[in-house]
């Protein structure tokens, strides 16, 4: 009780003392912050460059549409056991430790990706990308498994604010990864991208190395099954799994789709793809920190962006029960809309699992953090499984029109259910402020170490 009422002291005092100066940053959350922007921009950037043309090239090589999915599902496989095993083991294995090793594999196994078109067409050249990108999902999963709990952990106050104005340099990878790679792809061949940005990931791993700081915790007897056992939780995690879906999808058909309907280059697909990723990047920092300052707004934050995602993919192809034909503006329209909506929904998703497992009695400390954060990776690979797959299959067998319906009403279903449960819950919600500040009760448990 006494650690709690110096949390609330100190929290009045800070907030007596805004009116004056802004409070600065620690040279630990200075170089944490660095960090983790060096990760996220890295790692999306080399995630994000096969979008635009390696689909078109594995079908070169032999690969069908389904196929295609495959590899791009068995990344999130992979990602999802990773991140479990991870999450739950992050304080034995270390978080610095787990994120250096992450970016290494990573790097390693961009380069190789490049070299894959040197392999013979056929069985060769799939097993070999099934192989590679299974690794290079692990790498990723220790890397953004370690940097969110790491965040959550010297950010306390503010995650959602902090994790939105990354959210910034993880836009940047997707913004310029199609671009970049499609432009590279298009000048120089298949296996330049991949070379030059697996090297500029190789970089990272020394300099993450001297900035990140080292952090010691105590390892926790909770589980995974503990956290999900609360109904708030799964569907928070429902609705993360509809957007990553929706993502995966993209990523597999969008492509082929553009070309095929506008007679596109994979260079004007990159810049296609700017529509989904550039509103997400710029709306990122201000949704985080409205959801920080304001806690309440974060539920209908996730559901109004539930609703907006169900809209921009029934009008992405657009459904053909509208008999809307396909048009380009309207396409990039609908991408802005999914990018921009994206960020209403996913950035409060992470601090809304953390403050719901502190309320349900979860340890204190990093170990906590890395299963949020694992949950959180494997719920979202989840979901970059399905999507790929489910959404090639049914392109492949009916239309990229019913493909991107089926990701709207999953989008809508999830919306759907997080309103009604809010809507129940509303009445004991608005009780909990009235015995302290809402603020103090959303960040405390973070705080009181």
């Amino acid at each position: 009780m006494d650690s709690h009422v110096d949390v609330q002291q100190r929290e009045n005092s800070t907030s007596a003392e805004s009116t004056h100066p802004p409070p600065r940053m620690t040279r630990q959350q200075t170089l944490t912050l660095i960090s983790m922007a060096s990760v996220n921009f890295s790692s999306m950037i080399c995630y994000s460059i096969l979008g635009p043309f390696f689909p078109n090239e594995a079908v070169k090589k032999g690969a069908s549409q389904t196929v295609v999915g495959l590899i791009f599902g068995c990344y999130a496989v992979c990602n999802l056991i990773g991140s479990l095993i991870l999450g739950k083991y992050i304080v034995q294995i270390g978080a610095k430790f787990m994120l250096v090793t992450g970016l290494f594999v990573s790097s390693g196994c961009t380069i190789l990706f490049g070299l894959l078109d040197r392999v013979p067409a056929g069985p060769a050249f799939i097993t070999l990308c099934f192989v590679v990108r299974s690794v290079d999902a692990v790498g990723f999963a220790a890397a953004m498994t370690s940097s969110f709990a790491l965040t959550a952990k010297i950010f306390p106050n503010n995650v959602a604010t902090v994790l939105g104005s990354l959210e910034i340099f993880t836009g940047l990878g997707l913004i310029l990864g199609p671009p970049v790679g499609g432009w590279f792809y298009q000048s120089f061949g298949y296996e330049v991208p991949f070379l030059l940005l697996g090297c500029f990931l190789l970089i990272m791993v020394p300099f993450n190395i001297y900035i990140l700081p080292s952090i010691v915790a105590d390892p926790s007897k909770d589980s995974f099954f503990r956290l999900l056992t609360h109904v708030k939780i799964v569907l928070i995690c429902y609705a993360i799994f509809t957007l990553s879906a929706g993502l995966g999808f993209l990523d597999a058909t969008l492509s082929l789709f553009a070309i095929e309907t506008f007679n596109l280059s994979a260079g004007y697909v990159g810049l296609i793809m700017l529509g989904l990723s550039l509103p997400y990047c710029l709306a990122s920092p201000l949704l985080g920190y409205i959801t920080d300052k304001y806690p309440a707004t974060r539920s209908w934050f996730m559901v109004t962006g539930g609703f907006a995602t169900a809209v921009g993919f029934w009008l992405l192809g657009p459904v053909p029960f509208l008999h809307i034909p396909s048009q380009l503006w309207l396409l990039v329209l609908m991408l802005g809309v999914i990018g921009f909506s994206l960020g209403m929904t996913a950035i409060p998703t992470f601090p809304e699992i953390i403050t719901c497992a502190y309320n349900h009695g979860f340890d204190e400390g990093l170990s906590t953090l890395g299963m949020v954060s694992g949950l959180f990776g494997a719920v979202w690979s989840t979901g970059m499984f399905y999507g790929p797959i489910v959404g090639g299959l049914i392109t492949q067998h009916l239309s990229f029109e019913w493909a991107a319906a089926v990701q709207g009403a999953l989008a809508f279903l999830a919306a759907f259910l997080l309103g009604l449960y809010y809507l129940l819950h509303r009445p004991q919600q608005q009780r909990i402020p009235e015995g302290g500040s809402r603020q103090t009760d959303e960040n405390t448990p973070l705080l009181n170490e």
